[in-house]
C-alpha cells in the first residue's frame, strides 16, 4: 500500500475522505445507508449518490435528513441484497458498506457470508467497508473495558428472548477474506481503538429495555430490566473517571476491483 497512514483521532468518514484524496467520488453508493451516512455522502463532491435501506422507517428518517440536500439525480431506495433484483446492472465509482456487515443479520439472517459477492459487480471503482470487531465475547483490558461486553450481551440476550434477531459482527481479518475471495484487492486496512461513550451506552440500554417490555414472560423482564439499571448505574461511575469505556476496535477497509 502507497497510502500514508491518515492523522489520529478521525472519525470514519475522516479517514475514508483521506485514503480518497483527490480522487474523484464519481457515481456514490450507501449500501447501507441511515441518517449519519447518508449525510455524509450528500455532501460529497459526487455526480449523484444512491442510498439503500431494507428497512422502511429507518429510510423515512434518512429522506428527511437529506431532504435539503437532495438533488434530482439523488435516490434512496427500500431494498434488501438478498433481491437479486436489486440495483441489476447498475456500477457505482464509490461504494460505501458502513457497519453493513453487522447490520444485515436482522433483515437477512445468514447473508454475510454473500454479502460482498453480491456487492462486486456494484463496484467500479473502490469499495469501503467500515465495521467493528465483535465486542461481545473475549477478554477486556479493565473493568471499564469489561463493562463494554456486558452491556452488549445483555441487549443481545433481551432482543433473542424478545425474538428479535442482534447483529452479528465480524473480524477485520475475515472481511479482507472475503473481498479477496470475490475478485477484489485490499489498497487500505487499518484498526481504530473505540472508546465508548455515554451517548452509546445509553443507546444501547434504552433498547434493552425496550427489548425487555416485549418479553412474554414477566418475571424474566423484570429481571433483565433490573440488570440494565444496575449496568446504567456502574457505566456512570466508570464514565466519570475513565472519560469513556475503552474495548475493541472499528476498522476501516478499502478495496478496488482486481
Amino acid at each position: 500500500m502507497t497510502t500514508p497512514p491518515p492523522p489520529q483521532k478521525l472519525d470514519m468518514f475522516g479517514v475514508i475522505q483521506h485514503v480518497q484524496g483527490d480522487a474523484p467520488w464519481g457515481s456514490v453508493l450507501d449500501a447501507g445507508t441511515g441518517v449519519r451516512s447518508a449525510r455524509w455522502i450528500s455532501g460529497l463532491p459526487s455526480s449523484r449518490w444512491t442510498a439503500v435501506s431494507a428497512d422502511p422507517e429507518h429510510l423515512t428518517l434518512t429522506e428527511a435528513a437529506v431532504a435539503t440536500a437532495r438533488r434530482p439525480q439523488d435516490r434512496l431506495v427500500l431494498g434488501n441484497w438478498q433481491d437479486p433484483a436489486l440495483l441489476a446492472g447498475e456500477s457505482h465509482d464509490t461504494v460505501l458498506a458502513e457497519y453493513l456487515l453487522g447490520a444485515i443479520e436482522s433483515y437477512a439472517p445468514y447473508f454475510q457470508s454473500d454479502l460482498f459477492a453480491r456487492l462486486r459487480p456494484l463496484v467500479r471503482g473502490r469499495l469501503y467497508v467500515v465495521g467493528v470487531d465483535p465486542y461481545v465475547i473475549g477478554a477486556a483490558a479493565d473493568e471499564a473495558g469489561a463493562l463494554v461486553p456486558a452491556i452488549g450481551r445483555l441487549r443481545d440476550a433481551c432482543a433473542l428472548l424478545a425474538g428479535v434477531t442482534p447483529y452479528r459482527e465480524y473480524p477485520a481479518e475475515w472481511v479482507m477474506q472475503r473481498l479477496e475471495q470475490v475478485g477484489l484487492r485490499i489498497v487500505f486496512a487499518r484498526r481504530f481503538p473505540n472508546v465508548y461513550d455515554r451517548q452509546w451506552v445509553e443507546r444501547q440500554l434504552v433498547d434493552g429495555r425496550q427489548l425487555a417490555e416485549r418479553i412474554d414472560d414477566p418475571a424474566v423482564a423484570a429481571a433483565l430490566t433490573s440488570r440494565i439499571d444496575a449496568l446504567r448505574k456502574r457505566a456512570e461511575e466508570l464514565l466519570v473517571g475513565h472519560g469513556g469505556l475503552a474495548h475493541g476496535h472499528d476498522y476501516v477497509i478499502a478495496a478496488v476491483p482486481v
